[in-house]
């Protein structure tokens, strides 16, 4: 009796890894065409165009290892016209005094000092728009505090945009990981952003896929003003993944493009910053569709992770049982496939180094238990803590994902 129901618990589990299997090949099979057929921001057909104004929209909390970087970076750019609006929300350290100093020396930095957020808005979006009132340019370009820019990229970001009548442009940066624990985890997780939220999905006008790098997008001013600024995001958390959806559901005309060679990010600098970032993934989806967030995170778990136990207990019954047998080998192709992905987004997607891939059910443990976190603290609390603000959800609906 005892064979019995291990049998029909193992040929069970056979099939899920079947599907698992079936998926990580679609998955792989999708990332390879990304990363041949994703168009690049310097590989276009250039046009003659007017070099209109650029706002330099660069929001800062609490950033005084990096800010200087950036700013040094975006100082030095070969394109003539245009600023920097620098904004100090809230920060706790150095920043603002960094901003000022910068501000002081260079006319092409203006200092904004934000005002204290109001209720009902995310930090960022807050800033985001503090800055906005003081633009003059009829383009808006969005950027992070931890990005480095080559000197040509608003050069090239501008012309891409005018040359091929886009309303909006966004960059692939390089996502730098400053800590062993994230080297290990980017790959697994950014697999579903070079496949879901693809430049090839986005840039398609029969899918309903619309995503912004916050790192870096470049808006018609007018386009900005019709999809409501970051006022009509600005209790999302994923405010970049929101404003990209309103574009694309508005009809606006918006590609993504690779620059890794030509924008470097940080994704998470420590542990603490990406279990946050796990969490703030999940709770918004959650909020937007409880359902749906349950199903996926279920989903990631059997995808990413349940390959490399399964595979450790087939192994132990591998004498006793033909169904072991079979569950083995299953479970052995499985975690076959789940390196592959791993591997080639770590070389292909995210250019980090080789060896860290090795260590690919760690860093896939990680994303699960940090999907599960966010799970548990979205019906909990309904809060979730970032760049030192905690903000309560509950009763807030998000719409950042397309799902």
């Amino acid at each position: 009796m005892i064979n019995i129901v291990l049998d029909i618990i193992n040929y069970i589990l056979v099939a899920i890894l079947i599907g698992v299997s079936a998926t990580w090949i679609a998955l792989i099979k999708s990332m390879l065409k990304t990363f041949h057929e994703s168009p690049f921001l310097d590989k276009f057909e250039k046009k003659e165009h007017e070099k209109p104004k650029v706002s330099i929209i660069l929001p800062a909390r609490n950033e005084e290892k990096f800010i200087g970087k950036c700013l040094d970076s975006l100082i030095k750019q070969d394109y003539d016209n245009y600023e920097i609006i620098t904004i100090n929300d809230s920060s706790k350290d150095s920043t603002g005094d960094i901003i000022k100093k910068y501000s002081e020396k260079f006319p092409k930095v203006v200092f904004v000092d934000a005002k204290p957020k109001p209720d009902g808005w995310i930090g960022k979006n807050w800033a985001c728009i503090e800055g906005y009132k003081k633009a003059s340019g009829d383009l808006l370009l969005f950027t992070d505090a931890d990005t480095v820019h080559t000197s040509s990229v608003i050069s090239l970001a501008v012309s891409h945009l005018l040359s091929l009548e886009l309303d909006v442009l966004t960059v692939i940066p390089r996502m730098l990981c400053l800590d062993k624990i994230t080297k290990i985890t980017l790959p697994m997780i950014s697999t579903f952003l070079h496949t879901r939220f693809s430049a090839l999905r986005v840039n398609d006008t029969s899918k309903n896929t619309g995503y912004f790098f916050g790192s870096f997008f470049i808006i018609k001013r007018s386009t900005y003003d019709s999809v409501g600024t970051h006022e009509g995001v600005k209790e999302e958390l994923i405010e970049d993944g929101a404003l990209g959806k309103k574009v694309k559901e508005s009809g606006f005309k918006m590609r993504m493009v690779d620059g890794r060679h030509l924008v470097d990010a940080v994704w998470a600098r420590d542990f603490f910053t990406l279990w946050n970032a796990l969490k703030r993934l999940m709770i918004p989806l959650y909020l937007q569709n409880a359902k749906t967030a349950v199903g996926i995170s279920f989903a990631v778990l059997f995808l990413l992770f349940m390959p490399f136990p399964l595979l450790a207990y087939s192994a132990i019954f591998l004498n006793i049982e033909t169904s072991s047998s079979v569950l083995f080998v299953i479970a052995a192709i499985a975690s076959v496939l789940v390196y592959t992905g791993g591997i080639l987004d770590a070389a292909k997607g995210v250019g980090s180094e080789m060896k860290y891939s090795l260590f690919a059910p760690i860093g896939c443990f990680i994303v699960v238990c940090g999907f599960f976190a966010g799970l548990i603290q979205a019906t909990s609390k309904h809060a979730v803590s970032w760049r030192g603000r905690t903000y309560y959800m509950k009763n807030q609906i998000q719409k950042s994902i397309n799902v």
